[in-house]
Formats: C-alpha cells, sequence, structure tokens
C-alpha cells in the first residue's frame, strides 16, 4: 500500500440496530466480535484506527482502542456525520472506512482501494452497486461533509452526487458474493452461518 500518505481508519460501530436486535459490534463471526474483525483489516492498512460508537456502548470496548462518539452537533446523524467525528479527533490524509457489519469483508478489498485511491472519494463498487461505507475519503473533503451536516443533508448516496468520486471495482477480490454481506437482521446471520459451513 501507498505509504507516503498517512491513513487514519474510521470504524463505523454506532448504529442502533434495531432489526438485527442487539448491537451488532459485539455479534460473533469465528470467535471473534464483528467489530475486531473490521479493527484487524483496518489496522493493516492505517496507522491508527478510530471506532465511533455510541455513548452507551463505551464501556464494551477494550479500553485501550480509541473509541469516540459522534461530534456533539451531528449525534445520530448517520455515517457522515461518524466519519467527519473521526476527521475532528485525528489528522490525516486519508480517511479508510469501514463499518462493524460486514465480517466476511476482507484485506485484499481494502488494500485495492487504497492503493488506487486517487479522487476526494473512493467507494468500492460490488455487483454493479456502489458500497459507499466501503471506502477511502481524502481529508479535503472534511468541510463539505460539515456543510452538509449542517444542512441535515445526511443521504450518502446524495452526498457523493457532489463530490468527484473514483468508483474501483472489487468483484475480482470477492470470496464468492459474500463478502458484502450487511448483517443487518436474524435473517442474515442465518445465511452468514451458511457462509460460514460453506
Amino acid at each position: 500500500m501507498k505509504t507516503n500518505q498517512s491513513h487514519v481508519g474510521v470504524l463505523l460501530a454506532g448504529g442502533m440496530s434495531r432489526r438485527y436486535g442487539s448491537p451488532k459490534a459485539f455479534a460473533r463471526h469465528n470467535e471473534k466480535y464483528f467489530y475486531e474483525i473490521a479493527y484487524e483489516i483496518l489496522s493493516r492498512v492505517c496507522q491508527h484506527v478510530i471506532i465511533v460508537t455510541r455513548q452507551e456502548l463505551i464501556e464494551r470496548f477494550p479500553s485501550n482502542l480509541h473509541i469516540i462518539v459522534d461530534d456533539s452537533r451531528f449525534v445520530g446523524d448517520g455515517p457522515l456525520a461518524g466519519i467527519y467525528s473521526a476527521m475532528e479527533k485525528k489528522s490525516a490524509d486519508q480517511y479508510v472506512v469501514l463499518p462493524c457489519d460486514m465480517p466476511l469483508m476482507t484485506l485484499n478489498v481494502m488494500e485495492h482501494i487504497v492503493n488506487y485511491h486517487k479522487q476526494p472519494i473512493t467507494v468500492a463498487v460490488h455487483n454493479g452497486k456502489l458500497q459507499p461505507l466501503v471506502s477511502v475519503w481524502s481529508k479535503d473533503v472534511k468541510e463539505k461533509i460539515f456543510t452538509a451536516l449542517q444542512n441535515k443533508q445526511l443521504k450518502m448516496k446524495d452526498f457523493l452526487k457532489g463530490i468527484p468520486v473514483g468508483n474501483i471495482v472489487v468483484d475480482h477480490l470477492n470470496h464468492g458474493n459474500g463478502t458484502f454481506m450487511n448483517v443487518n437482521t436474524p435473517e442474515n446471520e442465518r445465511e452468514l452461518r451458511k457462509w460460514r459451513q460453506s
């Protein structure tokens, strides 16, 4: 991966998990918490990793990790708020974003989008669909995120329409179609178990 740029990992673990029924960050796959899987991947491509979560979950994470909550002005405003909050906490050239609920994600995918990051934002594309939470963000977009948050323009796909985005197809790096599986519901959990057995 590129070594002339500083990278901070942004692990998004602050969703409400309403459909799943319990905090997804602490669901398990192969004896590891979901957040641990994402953390290990980000630590391989970044010099530092920040976990963005909710206030009530902070004490469940190990105290030696860098855990933050959303900037007080934007609490609960979704992924854009999480990315902005991490940018506020630690300066870097690039921010590598990964959610906690993709336990089959691979290091190869993340290395690929980091290595091919040229536009202000680089987004993985899987099966023809943008995966905006598997992405790399340059520090220069911070003020644009702030403006969007102030204006309550919180939808990620709408935000990306106003920014030059590099779309990086990663289908050739997938281990089947499970790599980008979001575990949002108990049904997804059952599907994950099928992948585990295959």
